[in-house]
């Protein structure tokens, strides 16, 4: 059973649920979520795709355009170009997922450092609260894009995000400087 969809769209509704969100034709998919919270794609031949996972390209650089819709295979099944041309339902399901598996917190302050040598234990304001991690090396603090921005890797593998170095408060930036 198939609900009429308008002529900009090309979609197929599943049998389990009567509105799934559909997008731009160009897109040619249907994006839902089943009882279980999983994303259900349906393409625009009717081929339904469960738990589903959008994937950022460029989740730093440009984090709303290039967001891949990957299989439990992790094989690409549909992509999209720019989130903002996608229907405000769509684009709320794909952001509170992508949220719900990113994990990226945006470093404020540097409080303190353990030690001017590595491995030492930074003790950070994030946008998250504060917290301390440990910093194996000056090779884990990496320059991204041409913004100023830092990604800084701790043991466990959590990354950091400095988002302009030079917006940082003056004992940050001395503390930073040392490691850089």
């Amino acid at each position: 059973m198939s609900t009429p969809l308008p002529s900009s769209v090309a979609a197929t509704p599943s049998p389990q649920s009567p509105n799934p969100i559909a997008l731009p034709q160009r897109s040619r998919f249907a994006l839902e979520r089943n009882a279980f919270g999983k994303l259900i794609l349906t393409t625009a031949e009717g081929q339904r795709h469960e738990a589903v996972v959008p994937v950022r390209a460029f989740p730093i650089q440009s984090p709303e355009v290039g967001i891949s819709i990957v299989n439990t295979d992790s094989q690409e099944v549909a992509w999209v170009d720019r989130l903002a041309d996608l229907p405000e339902p769509a684009q709320s399901l794909i952001r509170s997922e992508l949220a719900a598996r990113e994990f990226m917190p945006v470093i404020t302050q540097i409080v303190s450092v353990s030690s001017f040598s590595t491995p030492c234990t930074w003790t950070v304001e994030t946008d998250r609260g504060q917290t301390a991690f440990v910093l194996r090396g000056d090779e884990d603090i990496r320059r991204i894009g041409k913004d100023n921005a830092l990604l800084i890797a701790d043991t466990h593998g959590i990354q950091y995000l400095v988002r302009d170095q030079f917006a940082l408060n003056t004992a940050s930036k001395k503390i930073l400087d040392r490691f850089l």
